[in-house]
């Protein structure tokens, strides 16, 4: 994740609805091609390997659709620049952009990725952040690892209601969690994204389309995998192991917690048959204490790191599971038309 401040910035934000409610969610996302144009030049021009870049996207709310219209990127900043202010930028920038009559109003941020990996806590609290400030706000990831296999990968994810309910009580425990059902798996709720065109860019496409040559349209027909699979594979099995530690301080937390419950239990069972033999003496029994004080419960893991690392771990699989069936379609192609020669 990059070392910006990631949730100072959502509190200042315009609320940007016109025709829609607070309580309508987003159910579509329509977004112009010159602002995905913007994210992947934004990605060229800064990223560098896993090196995150992050963005403001603008537009507004019209029913249950939101539109978005253009954006403007973080600019990347190292330690030394600590005099650096980003909700300054970014009212300036929104500024800059009403004065001449482009659309100004926040609605989300933008976020590449590297191989998938964008589920994290960072990521968790910033879009709380936005969502809680402007509650139709989105986060697009931008995965240009995928892009380059030959298919665009623009996703976008909201919150959903039972998250946004556990993170404003901050009730992260195994037994707020169970409670209010969280699992990885309903976490994260994506929107679909349709991109809109003007009918010059879409003409202007067209006539690309018939001026590039055969080589680019058979590069999407490289067979060549080993490196992505290679390196997707490695970062699944990293979260597998960070997994299985986080199940060991779990099962550690289980068994000092049944320990201590034994301990309670035969203190107390001891405690009554002494009052039973001083009172068969005539004597008082034992004064009360505090068995809370005595057996203070063990401090539990937190389990949100837990489920974002789950919901890693299946968006990992899922990412193989969409790449290897493209490689699969295409090997069995390539068989036909060696059949076929």
């Amino acid at each position: 994740m990059a070392t910006r401040k990631e949730s100072g910035s959502a509190p200042t934000t315009v609320m940007a609805s016109t025709g829609g409610t607070l309580d309508s969610p987003v159910k579509q996302i329509q977004i112009e091609g010159l602002v995905v144009l913007k994210i992947i030049k934004h990605y060229q021009e800064e990223g560098q390997g896993s090196e995150v870049v992050q963005g403001v996207l603008l537009g507004l709310v019209v029913e249950d659709r939101l539109e978005i219209t253009n954006c403007f990127p973080f600019p990347q900043h190292t330690e030394d620049d600590a005099d650096f202010d980003e909700v300054q930028y970014q009212m300036e920038m929104m500024r800059s952009l009403r004065h001449v009559n482009i659309d100004h109003l926040h609605v989300g941020w933008y976020q590449s990725t590297y191989y998938g990996s964008f589920v994290s806590r960072a990521l968790l609290d910033s879009q709380f952040s936005y969502q809680h400030a402007i509650e139709e706000s989105v986060v697009l990831i931008y995965d240009p690892i995928k892009t380059a296999q030959g298919s665009l990968s623009l996703k976008a994810y909201r919150l959903t209601p039972k998250l946004m309910e556990i993170c404003k009580e901050k009730d992260f425990t195994p037994e707020g969690l169970k409670k209010a059902s969280i699992g990885f798996e309903n976490m994260f709720e994506e929107v679909p994204i349709i991109i809109k065109n003007s009918h010059l860019i879409n003409a202007l496409m067209w006539e690309l389309e018939d001026k590039s040559t055969v080589a680019d349209k058979h590069e999407l027909l490289n067979l060549s995998s080993s490196n992505h699979l290679e390196k997707s594979l490695q970062l699944l099995m990293d979260r597998v192991d960070d997994m299985c530690q986080d199940i060991v301080k779990y099962n550690t937390y289980s068994r000092n917690l049944s320990k201590q419950q034994q301990q309670k239990h035969q203190y107390l069972q001891r405690r009554q048959q002494e009052n039973t033999q001083r009172q068969s003496r005539g004597e008082p029994p034992l004064p009360e204490e505090d068995i809370t004080k005595m057996f203070k419960p063990p401090q539990p893991p937190p389990r949100m790191d837990t489920l974002l690392i789950a919901g890693q771990i299946n968006n990992y699989c899922q990412n193989v599971k969409e790449f290897t069936s493209q490689n699969l379609g295409k090997l069995f192609m390539a068989e036909a038309l060696q059949g076929n020669n």
